[in-house]
């Protein structure tokens, strides 16, 4: 429940305003409200971190707001709440009015949703269903470079699932889609919450069945297999990508012996 900070409040801070966090010192803050000035603040606690709670506070402290990427490479924990807190002010913002009826809501004290007094809808935050899977060719890995990720970065292949698919015919049509090649032996492997804004990543790998390379290039700028000790340049640690790319390469080690 939301209410009115104290001088004695304290923990983690998660302040976020328009898909943006406050990062000072390019960390996530912690301590007391009143040295971080966000006493008076409206907050509530949406988690726990290192037996501290987490407040999520939706307010723009200006020039030091930064992306929730920014702290990728923090425990996993506290990204993941982090991204929860940037997830949930969107929701609280992007959802003042009902779009049924168009009164103004108010927040459930129970659970997070926003609920309309005059129709009675009760929404709920969306999250969008994503696969991400690597595939793997004898010793080699099929690794891309994405056109909305010109850092250099190579990494697996990843999409949303459309309506009325299963997470296997995602696969099977995103590969091909971006690729042009066909995989067998999908199997699942973990998720991972990703707010960017509000994905939730399904993690599989792949063989390789047929076909040649055929990059969509609107969706890719390059795209090869890669022998597994002559990898580029990689995913940062943490995220479910390089995972999948180190299981992958275990797998390719493990053939080669």
């Amino acid at each position: 429940m939301e209410r009115e900070l104290s001088s004695v409040d304290a923990g983690w801070w998660v302040v976020s305003s328009e898909q943006k966090l406050w990062l000072p010192q390019g960390e996530l803050p912690h301590g007391s409200a009143e040295n971080l000035g966000l006493v008076g603040q409206a907050g509530r606690i949406i988690g726990e971190w290192q037996g501290d709670p987490v407040w999520l506070v939706r307010a723009d402290r200006g020039e030091q707001m930064g992306s929730v990427r920014q702290i990728i490479d923090s425990e996993p924990g506290l990204f993941q709440l982090a991204g929860r807190g940037v997830q949930l002010a969107e929701f609280y913002r992007s959802h003042r009015w009902c779009g049924y009826c168009g009164h103004e809501m108010h927040h459930s004290k129970t659970e997070w949703a926003c609920l309309c007094g005059q129709c009675r809808q009760r929404y709920y935050p969306q999250i969008a269903p994503c696969i991400i899977v690597a595939i793997r060719r004898d010793d080699r890995i099929l690794l891309a470079q994405h056109q909305r990720h010109r850092n250099g970065v190579h990494t697996v292949l990843a999409g949303f699932v459309e309506v009325g698919e299963t997470l296997e015919q995602t696969v099977a049509r995103e590969v091909m889609e971006e690729s042009g090649i066909k995989v067998k032996n999908v199997r699942y492997v973990a998720s991972q919450p990703w707010p960017f804004p509000h994905s939730l990543m399904m993690a599989f790998m792949a063989d390789y069945d047929s076909g040649d390379i055929h990059v969509d290039p609107k969706e890719l700028l390059s795209a090869d297999w890669y022998h597994y000790d002559d990898l580029p340049l990689l995913p940062p640690v943490g995220t479910i990508a390089r995972r999948l790319i180190e299981d992958t390469v275990a797998l390719c080690r493990t053939v080669s012996e």
